[in-house]
């Protein structure tokens, strides 16, 4: 699978557990602002290391982006200069490919495990 084809979501292992035997997963991203919160591989460490820093116990979903059934748009919504991808509906899991842990290490910064 070509690298710019896959997307990453961070999720809370405990999180993960309660949804990984459905078939669809819907955050509460997806009622708060209409969308799923994605990255690319190259913007991963960093938006874990905004929006999770400190979190032990994360997952990381990587997503075949060929396969998800909703609309996913690269965009800039919060004028960071940076495009990121959102999946505007339910992600059907059968597009996740693999999941992974994330580690972090006593700094508190991510590392990916």
């Amino acid at each position: 699978m070509e690298a710019e084809k896959v997307l990453y979501h961070i999720i809370r292992a405990d999180e993960w557990d309660k949804v990984r035997e459905e078939s669809v997963y819907a955050p509460d991203s997806l009622v708060t602002e209409g969308f799923i919160h994605c990255s690319t591989e190259e913007q991963l460490v960093e938006v874990a290391d905004v929006f999770f820093r400190g979190e032990k116990d994360l997952r990381i979903l990587s997503i075949d982006s060929d396969l998800v059934s909703a609309e996913i748009v690269f965009e800039d919504l919060y004028e960071t200069g940076k495009l990121f991808p959102h999946i505007y509906g339910e992600l059907n899991l059968d597009a996740v490919v693999k999941v992974s842990r994330m580690g972090v290490r006593d700094d508190g910064e991510i590392e990916l495990v």
